[in-house]
């Protein structure tokens, strides 16, 4: 069955409602076999995947490089492609070390720029690591430096929005009117400082990832309506919740890049009661959930095999009737503004 397409903002582009997420490319708490990830690559362009999302620092260009050992031999108009700018990858020193979510990476390291110049670099070897001379899509990643990830956080603790707005906002529009690049959008792990790019700039999408999704969703409230408002499309990463919304309330499920929380377990167990119920999964429900909002365009798990992407796809092909989201609400497992 094809995969719907919807379009992203303005930008003429349209994208597959399921795409793939780059992060489980660039072996995100794990590392994959490079035959598996082109595996997953290969499949996902047979399967009617359309949209193919990435980033310089996922894996520290990893991410990228896998793609590119793929991508340059499929049909170009067959998929849309995303990537982002913000992080410079520079090289270890001797004995150098780094943490890091993705194992088995180059011995490189991020540094955030949101400068002109260093947003014109970035596309550069982004281009070269995907072996390809042009990307559709290209978002301004983490001009927060992800102190979003944690929702008790401050989003503001540390704002780089005036310096992304000067340098990389006015690089990848002048790229836009150019027609070198189709979109442009803002990637973060929050929503509050992308209604600030909401007003400030002309933008054709968000990517908020963790922030719309079964377990959080605050974003309903002011983020979504602003954005279909004015236009915006958004593309919502990590609608498992870091994992938990596809293995289930198991021992050391993840929420939110950490280990889930009793109380997170909990709820997701009674989520997954009245999935059962419904005769549904619980991927389809944490799927289903962002793409009932019309401004929403497409949901981007980031599959480590071909068997989690098919998993991903049998979810996304679920029926998934409407009492259910009013089950929840009468559980109080999810607010009613958020089904509205």
């Amino acid at each position: 069955m094809a995969l719907e397409r919807r379009k992203l903002g303005a930008s003429g582009l349209e994208v597959t409602t399921l795409g793939l997420g780059g992060t489980g490319l660039a072996n995100m708490y794990n590392a994959i076999a490079e035959e598996s990830a082109e595996r997953l690559i290969r499949g996902a362009h047979r399967l009617g995947i359309g949209f193919f999302d990435t980033a310089p620092c996922y894996g520290v260009g990893l991410s990228e490089q896998r793609l590119g050992r793929v991508l340059p031999a499929l049909p170009r108009g067959d998929f849309v492609l995303s990537s982002k700018v913000g992080y410079d990858l520079l090289p270890l020193a001797e004995g150098e070390n780094v943490s890091s979510l993705f194992a088995g990476t180059p011995r490189l390291k991020t540094r955030f720029d949101f400068s002109y110049d260093a947003t014109m670099r970035s596309i550069e070897g982004s281009l070269a690591r995907l072996g390809v001379s042009r990307v559709n899509m290209v978002a301004i990643h983490d001009p927060d430096e992800t102190a979003g990830a944690d929702p008790a956080a401050d989003p503001y603790a540390a704002s780089h929005f005036a310096e992304a707005m000067e340098g990389a906002y006015r690089a990848l529009d002048a790229l836009r009117s150019q027609k070198v690049i189709g979109a442009v959008g803002v990637g973060m792990n929050q929503w509050q400082m992308l209604v600030d790019f909401a007003q400030a700039g002309d933008f054709d999408y968000f990517l908020c990832a963790g922030r719309y999704t079964l377990l959080q969703y605050d974003a309903a409230q002011t983020l979504l309506p602003l954005c279909a408002a004015r236009g915006i499309s958004l593309i919502i990463g990590g609608p498992y919740c870091s994992g938990i919304l596809a293995s289930g309330a198991v021992e050391g499920a993840m929420f939110g890049y950490a280990p889930a929380t009793p109380d997170v377990l909990a709820r997701v167990r009674k989520i997954e009661q009245i999935c059962a119920d419904f005769g549904i999964s619980l991927r389809a429900a944490a799927l289903h959930f962002p793409l009932r909002h019309s401004a929403v365009a497409s949901v981007i798990p980031g599959a480590r095999s071909l068997d989690e992407l098919t998993e991903n796809l049998a979810a996304h092909a679920e029926a998934v009737p409407e009492d259910f989201w009013q089950a929840l609400a009468d559980a109080k497992l999810i607010d009613l503004y958020a089904i509205a």
